[in-house]
């Protein structure tokens, strides 16, 4: 048996750094995770890696020493790539500001793990699990429904499907 459950990419070092529950906004161009609001989003694992180091500076800032931000890496590498390794609730998504105060500016960048956020859509994401086990599965551009052995579940997911 399995349910189904939307699913998004998200590349290293992002896609462990929200299934351990780090990374509390997403960011995108576009309102990818409007519709997905209260719902549970499968984490995909993309085979690519984040072009840039804006998510090390932030750790940084937020007093995360070197060793630390290696175990948060090497956790989030746990499963591989190429495989929907994990749950996480979609909260809000809403259209940020070119202009923002400085502070809620900051406060979004810590919790997104990214700088320069102006202009894009964040939705807030709670809750993460990871699976018992990955689930082998290519990726894909947009959100596509994923089937998730039942056996594979964590605990408060079982037999609760969202989708």
């Amino acid at each position: 048996m399995s349910v189904p459950f939307p699913c998004l990419s998200f590349r290293q070092p992002y896609a462990g750094l929200v299934l351990n529950g780090v990374k509390t906004v997403e960011t995108r161009w576009r309102p990818v995770l409007s519709g997905l609001e209260n719902q549970t989003l499968a984490v995909h694992i993309a085979q690519r890696d984040w072009e840039g180091e804006d998510w090390v500076s932030v750790l940084t800032s937020l007093g995360r020493s070197g060793a630390q931000i290696q175990t948060l890496l090497e956790s989030g590498e746990r499963f591989g790539r190429g495989v929907v390794a994990g749950l996480v609730e979609v909260g809000e998504t809403w259209h940020c500001p070119a202009s923002l105060p400085e502070e809620d500016l900051h406060e979004l960048e810590s919790r997104a793990l990214l700088i320069g956020l102006q202009d894009k859509h964040l939705t807030r994401l709670s809750n993460p699990h990871w699976l018992v086990e990955p689930l082998l599965s290519r990726g894909n551009k947009d959100i596509w429904t994923v089937e998730i052995p039942t056996h594979l579940l964590p605990n408060p997911y079982c037999l609760t499907p969202t989708a």
